[in-house]
Formats: structure tokens, C-alpha cells, sequence
């Protein structure tokens, strides 16, 4: 389990994280999203212990990164965006290299080796340089470094990043089998790699978490923004009445009004999908206006990933907080 605490990080007057709190569930696989800047690689880099934060805390399957680094960073397994791979040794040789900097004994060293190689099917480029790797296979030997301990937690940073399509499904693939027996915290700017690898997702804009939850939730709250699309036909001086007389409507927009076929066009926000819907059908019914169309706008992860870090610049700015940021 990875716990973050109220983390924060200046770069001199910059503050890269801003009081950052979440936690990645044991055999969960989270996806860590966020626009360029906006704290996720610092993020990570704390997690992992490789930059120390200015404040707050990092807990590794309950040990505090700050009080025993050591121990705590036994349990991670690091995957950077750009691997730091060795390119003049063997794949074998850089696995073993790994082992011995994690202190293992040969015995175990040998069996461990063999494992990640074969967990990472990277068995039958064992003997080749580094260098002479594809950037696929060049991934694969990193991811097998950070399997080397077999550690609780993988952190993954753009793990997929510059693969073609067939290494990028194999890549997903590989993950998911991985989530199996680790915690996987993974970064990533394609939406549909969170999509098809994350169990839940983490969104941040400016240093600071501004939504969490799986893919379903981060749509669907995008989804009962957008509110339902409503065309009915009759006379607008009797719909609207009708449907602002309800509970459960926040908000009616008029999008087009009646032309020559009588037919108005809606935007109708409110709290309760379903049973907005309901009352929607009978207050109409009520009135005598026949409804020709009633659907809610379809909303993808990359929907909820735009609108979301959108409404938070717009607060920030309300709020002066993007101009002193800049300033």
C-alpha cells in the first residue's frame, strides 16, 4: 500500500506539489493522470524516495520514506519514463547487476533473475547487448530491473511511451498479469491505456488531486454535468413552467427554440439521473407534449480528463491563485 500525506514540493517559489493526499490499495492498479506540469513525475519521485519532499509524508506498506529509507524503498520496484539501462551490457548482466546492488546472495541472485526474465519474456534476448534492443524490449529489460526483489509496490512511469501499437498491448498485458501479485502506481497520457489497465485513477492539475474514483465515476460526473438532452414539441410557454416546477432540476438551458415543426430543444441539468428522467417523462406527459428524444451526451475518460483540469484552471483563476503562482 502506498500512503501520501499532505505532500508538498517547492522548486524555489515554484510549488510543484501542493498538499497531495491519496492511497493506493493493496493489489490495486491506479492510474496516475495529469496534464504536462503538473506534478506527476515529482510525485513519483518522492514515492519512490528519489527527491525528498518539502513537507508532508510517504508511507510504504506503513513505513514512513522519510524515517527508513532503506527499508521502504526495498518495497518498490521503479520504472522511469526513460529506463536507466547500462547499453554496453547484456541483458543477463544487467539483471544481475541489479540483483547484487539489492544485496542478494548468488543462490537467490541466479533463481531471481530467471523469474523476472521469464515474467518479462525477455528469455531469448538474454545474451544481447542492450544497445542492440528494440525500444520494446529495451522497456521489458527495465520493467524486469524493477521486478528484480520481487518488491510489493511497481511504480511505472510512462511505461508504454514511444512503442508501436502490437508493443504496447503486449506491455498492457504484461501489467495487468503483474497486478496479480503487486500494488502498481502507473503514469501514463494515454486514456485508453488507464482505461484498459487501472482499476481506479488519479487525477491532478497544479500539484493538487482534483478528482479520483474509476473510469465509470470520472465519466459519469462529466456525464451528469453535461446534463440530459431533451426534445419535445409544444409550446414553450408550457414546457418550461412545467419542467422548472420540478425537485430534482437544478438547471434548464434553451439550445434551439420551437421552429416550424414546434419542436424545442433542451439542456436539462439536475441531481439524479434516472429519476430526473422519470419526472421529466411524466410532467410532459402531463402537459401534453410528446417527447421525441431524451438521451444524456456520451463522455470518454479523455472527456472527464479535459473538463476536470479545465474547471480547475478556471477556479484558480477566480480564486487569483494561477496569477500568484506565476508571479
Amino acid at each position: 500500500m502506498i500512503e501520501v500525506k499532505n505532500l508538498v514540493k517547492y522548486y524555489g517559489r515554484h510549488r510543484a506539489v501542493d498538499d497531495l493526499s491519496f492511497v493506493v490499495g493493496t493489489g490495486k492498479v491506479v492510474g496516475f493522470l495529469g496534464p504536462n506540469g503538473a506534478g506527476k513525475s515529482t510525485t513519483m519521485n518522492m514515492i519512490t524516495g528519489y527527491i525528498v519532499p518539502t513537507s508532508g509524508k510517504v508511507l510504504i506498506d506503513g513505513i514512513d520514506m522519510a524515517q527508513k529509507p532503506e527499508k521502504a524503498k526495498a518495497n518498490i520496484g521503479y520504472l522511469p519514463e526513460i529506463p536507466p539501462l547500462y547499453q554496453d551490457l547484456r541483458v543477463r548482466e544487467y539483471l544481475v547487476f541489479t540483483a547484487e546492488l539489492k544485496k542478494m546472495g548468488r543462490k537467490r541472485r541466479d533463481a531471481v533473475v530467471h523469474d523476472v526474465m521469464e515474467k518479462t519474456g525477455i528469455q531469448d534476448v538474454s545474451d544481447r547487448l542492450i544497445r542492440h534492443l528494440s525500444k520494446g524490449y529495451r522497456q521489458r529489460v527495465g520493467l524486469a530491473g524493477a521486478l528484480v526483489g520481487d518488491p510489493d509496490i511497481l511504480v511505472l512511469d510512462e511505461p508504454t511511451v514511444g512503442l508501436d501499437p502490437g508493443q504496447i498491448m503486449e506491455m498492457r498485458e504484461l501489467i495487468r498479469s503483474l497486478s496479480k501479485d503487486h500494488t502498481v502506481l502507473l503514469s501514463s497520457h494515454i486514456m485508453q491505456e488507464i482505461s484498459a489497465v487501472c482499476d481506479e485513477i488519479i487525477i491532478i492539475n497544479r500539484g493538487r488531486m482534483i478528482a479520483a474514483g474509476t473510469s465509470e465515476e470520472l465519466t459519469r460526473q462529466i456525464r451528469r454535468k453535461n446534463g440530459i438532452k431533451c426534445v419535445v414539441k409544444g409550446d414553450r410557454e408550457k414546457i418550461l413552467p412545467a419542467l422548472q416546477s420540478l425537485e430534482e432540476i437544478r438547471q434548464i438551458e434553451e439550445v434551439q427554440a420551437p421552429g416550424e415543426d414546434g419542436l424545442l430543444s433542451l439542456i436539462i441539468h439536475g441531481e439524479e439521473e434516472g429519476r430526473v428522467r422519470e419526472q421529466i417523462f411524466f410532467a410532459l406527459a402531463g402537459i401534453s407534449c410528446p417527447i421525441y428524444e431524451m438521451t444524456t451526451p456520451d463522455a470518454s475518460l479523455e472527456d472527464a480528463f479535459i473538463a476536470l483540469t479545465k474547471d480547475e484552471a478556471e477556479n484558480l483563476e477566480e480564486d487569483g491563485q494561477l496569477e500568484e503562482e506565476v508571479g
